[in-house]
């Protein structure tokens, strides 16, 4: 009898200690969040303390959206506010989120062709590219950065599209920041890529301050009505920990120690 009582106990005791299936979590966030680096200080974090296991598709905020109208997305990171909240109101979210910001600034090469640093306005830094027609890197891809540069161009009364010297990669932020120094370029970026990739590319920050060009973030979970296979549960658990008092800490400490600045600006977690 005693030996029985063992067996089940060390089986109870085995079935206890035993992982727990994996469970998986769909990030589909922007490129910027991936490639200053962000994410790698966010995600172990996360995964540890939750136990998910996060599948990471990092793209432009147009695709991102995309991705969560097709059911392709548990929970989106992203930095387009017009746009998220055309995806709100369609009803493929369910909760919104303020989790950060930091700015857009323009960068070029250093002698600064254009004379940029110049510029009064940032309607004049983009009358001087245009008429000067330097070359100017577009992400081309209807990511959050491509709809503020756009945004700029239209406020400037100017369309560069279709100019020799306008170059769109149709990639994210990094790859378009490579291009831009490789051509001695002019490109917009979101200033945490652009601090994360300083050490690789011969770009300096020509024009920068302006309110119009504030980057905001917001985290959405997709609605598990439209599609059932939506992890609800793991999407909440990851808008819970990013605008936590802990996730919102790792935003505000990030790049602080290795760029001698912040890259993002944590917001609280306030809800909107």
């Amino acid at each position: 009898m005693p030996r029985i009582l063992s067996a089940i106990l060390l089986i109870f005791i085995l079935v206890s200690c035993s992982p727990s299936p994996a469970k998986s979590l769909l990030l589909v966030s922007t490129t910027s969040t991936r490639d200053s680096g962000l994410l790698d200080a966010l995600l172990p974090i996360f995964e540890e303390q939750t136990g998910y296991t996060v599948q990471l598709v990092a793209t432009g905020s147009g695709q991102a959206l995309e991705m969560g109208r097709e059911g392709n997305a548990d929970v989106i990171l992203l930095h387009s506010p017009a746009a998220e909240e055309k995806f709100m109101q369609e009803g493929f979210g369910i909760d919104r989120r303020l989790v950060m910001h930091n700015d857009f600034v323009l960068v070029g090469p250093p002698h600064d062709p254009a004379a940029l640093r110049t510029a009064p306005t940032l309607d004049s830094a983009f009358e001087k590219i245009f008429s000067s027609a330097v070359t100017f890197v577009s992400r081309g891809d209807d990511s959050g950065t491509h709809i503020k540069e756009l945004q700029v161009w239209q406020n400037a009364g100017l369309d560069p599209a279709g100019q020799p010297w306008y170059i769109e990669t149709g990639q994210g932020q990094g790859f378009t920041l490579s291009i831009a120094s490789e051509k001695e370029g002019y490109a917009l970026t979101d200033r945490g890529t652009f601090l994360a990739y300083k050490p690789n590319v011969n770009l300096d920050i020509l024009y920068e301050g302006d309110p119009f060009l504030l980057n905001i973030y917001h985290v959405l979970t997709v609605n598990p009505e439209k599609f059932s296979k939506v992890n609800l549960e793991g999407a909440k658990a990851f808008a819970d920990f990013i605008t936590s008092p802990q996730g919102q800490q790792i935003i505000r400490d990030f790049g602080v120690e290795q760029y001698g600045e912040p890259l993002f600006f944590p917001d609280t977690g306030e809800q909107e």
